[in-house]
């Protein structure tokens, strides 16, 4: 077995020796919570009545305790194609659980937002804290205590951090998580974002850019671009927790269906009461976190994971910050280009070797942990694919050489040395950019800046022609404290109109930017945001002014406002805007007060967590 790259085993065991009191406590928590929590053996008549009254013919078999009584945490909703294949999961999951004598009910769900339908609109500020939202309606349907494993049923943005955030505090249960699987491809991403950028420049209509849209998002199952619900289902993979080589299966075959069964079938015998137990709180150590991380740098990931996966291993009582993606990011080579990084979609990366190809590449090269603890077997189950032979489920190796080196390239030769997600710093904080769909002459962008509080303000400037010049666009008061950090993703055509007009164009933001940010430098999760912490400092983007001379060099890692420091020092924060409200935003009030930094994942539920743990 080849060694593990150096670079990696340093980074983990940093991590590992940062996390230790954090991550024993954890430990000791989720153990006590196995052996003397509530369980289903603890409650009382009354309660168990409660919790079998409507299950049917299921009713003798969770009342006498005998055999596993999983439970089902859906997203399922059918406004969103990704989430509306959840609908008959359910009545699935329990045929298959009667299938190995265990019961399953639907524990409760939990909210499922799109960032694709709220992009640029107001219920886009929701969108960083629904994962809060759904953590904690994880934990409510868990919590009554009536279940000896769980499966979580949940596949985009926020869903799926904030189903393992919240299961993770019943880390005691084995728990697998299911995905739905990707739509058919439609029109190539390619031309949807051609439509796109002509639109913006004012050459195609409304109606031309809804058709380009809707040919492109056209039925069931995830958006097919490598965003950041794509994403997710690729590190569930790198961390072990699905079963192996379910990610992107499309809804609706024989063949998605048999991996549902064969996740049901394997969460009942990873239980506390066999001899193979698999508790969420052990498969999510220090080494599936890195192995995560690797996955997102290996295949051109969303940027999105440098907060959601911070965020997810808080629960599990683990701490990594960027730099760790950053040293990680120098080690792992790019071995995937899907769009936005390429032309072709998840499909085409499925077919052309997918997951369980990338997973042997790193494993042969030393570049992931194969001993970690999985759902489904060892790491090196990972590096396979499934297949239905005369209906029957079974698995084969992943191809030995790629079937399109257009999308899937070996770590002998691949599309960059390095995974493309790099830390900034400078005298302007520390942010994340991601440089594998951006030209290497536009990794360092110096150029006055433009500042604008509101990403509708950047578009009117736009379109009356004022960014027309070598410009780094500024958007503060977008981090989770002011306004839930919402995606930027609406600025991407009107950045690229200027970019290939052949302008020096970059984005410089303490707000976030989709997965499938593209081509122009984004430069994101500026920490510490420009609104003033709970120490009442505003951060230093507050204290920028239109003209400054803004470098951002994702070769030399710099984020730096070239300001006298004297000038600098003479002057006072920008004031922020107030606080929007409408479509509920004033509810969430809660959360943007409490948050804290990006790196640390933008979080308020897991900031309180701590301070009282």
């Amino acid at each position: 077995m080849t060694d593990l790259n150096p670079v990696i085993a340093k980074v983990t065991d940093r991590i590992i020796e940062r996390s230790r009191p954090r991550r024993a406590a954890y430990l000791d928590l989720m153990d006590r919570q196995r052996d003397a929590g509530t369980n289903r053996g603890n409650l009382s008549c009354g309660n168990l009545a409660h919790g079998f009254a409507a299950s049917g013919e299921d009713k003798p078999a969770i009342r006498s305790g005998a055999e596993m009584n999983i439970g089902i945490v859906t997203s399922y909703n059918d406004m969103l194609s990704a989430h509306q294949p959840y609908g008959r999961y359910p009545e699935q999951i329990k045929l298959f659980a009667r299938e190995v004598g265990a019961t399953a009910q639907v524990a409760g769900g939990v909210p499922a937002m799109c960032d694709g339908v709220t992009q640029g609109q107001a219920g886009m500020d929701l969108s960083l804290f629904s994962r809060d939202n759904i953590a904690q309606g994880t934990v409510i349907a868990l919590s009554h205590a009536m279940f000896e494993s769980a499966l979580l049923l949940g596949i985009c943005d926020k869903i799926v951090p904030g189903l393992l955030i919240g299961a993770l505090r019943f880390g005691h249960l084995p728990q697998i998580l299911i995905p739905a699987g990707p739509m058919p491809s439609g029109l190539a991403n390619k031309e949807k974002q051609r439509v796109r950028q002509l639109y913006a420049e004012g050459k195609a209509t409304r109606d031309e850019l809804l058709e380009a849209e809707a040919a492109s998002y056209h039925g069931a199952g995830t958006c097919t671009f490598y965003g950041t619900a794509n994403s997710n289902q690729m590190m569930m993979e790198l961390m072990g927790l699905h079963i192996p080589g379910s990610a992107f299966t499309n809804p609706g075959t024989k063949l998605r269906q048999e991996l549902t069964r064969a996740a049901t079938h394997r969460v009942a015998e990873i239980g506390w009461d066999g001899d193979d137990y698999r508790p969420l709180s052990r498969c999510v150590d220090e080494k599936a976190i890195v192995n995560a991380a690797i996955g997102l740098l290996a295949t051109g990931g969303s940027t999105n994971h440098a907060i959601h996966l911070p965020a997810i291993a808080r629960a599990a009582g683990i701490i990594i910050d960027w730099q760790d993606f950053d040293e990680l990011s120098h080690a792992v080579p790019l071995l995937a280009r899907v769009y936005p990084n390429g032309a072709g979609d998840v499909n085409n990366f499925h077919a052309a070797g997918g997951i369980g190809y990338v997973v042997r590449e790193l494993l042969d090269a030393g570049l992931l942990h194969g001993d970690v603890l999985t759902v489904g077997g060892t790491m090196a189950d990972y590096a396979s694919e499934p297949v239905l032979v005369d209906d029957e489920l079974h698995w084969q190796a992943a191809p030995a050489t790629s079937r399109d080196d257009t999308m899937l390239r070996p770590v002998a030769a691949p599309f960059s040395p390095d995974g493309g997600m790099r830390l900034l710093a400078g005298n302007l904080g520390r942010a994340i950019i991601k440089t594998s769909a951006v030209a290497e002459d536009r990794w360092t962008i110096e150029a006055p800046c433009r500042i604008f509080d509101d990403q509708n303000q950047v578009l009117t400037a736009f379109k009356a022609g004022e960014l027309e010049r070598d410009v780094v666009v500024v958007v503060r008061f977008q981090g989770p404290r002011a306004n839930g950090m919402p995606e930027l993703h609406k600025l991407t055509p009107a950045l690229g109109v200027l970019q290939d007009k052949g302008f020096r164009v970059a984005l410089l933001t303490d707000g976030r930017m989709s997965g499938a940010s593209g081509k122009v430098p984004a430069v994101i999760h500026l920490s510490p945001e420009a609104l003033p912490g709970t120490d009442g400092v505003s951060g230093p983007l507050a204290f920028l002014v239109d003209g400054d001379i803004v470098r951002v060099c994702a070769r030399k890692g710099e984020v730096l406002a070239l300001v006298d420091p004297d000038i600098w020092a003479a002057r006072s924060p920008a004031v922020a805007p107030p606080p929007a409200v409408g479509v509920g935003r004033e509810l969430f009030a809660l959360f943007r007060h409490h948050a804290d930094e990006a790196e640390k994942g933008g979080s308020a539920v897991l900031a309180a967590m701590e301070s009282v743990i």
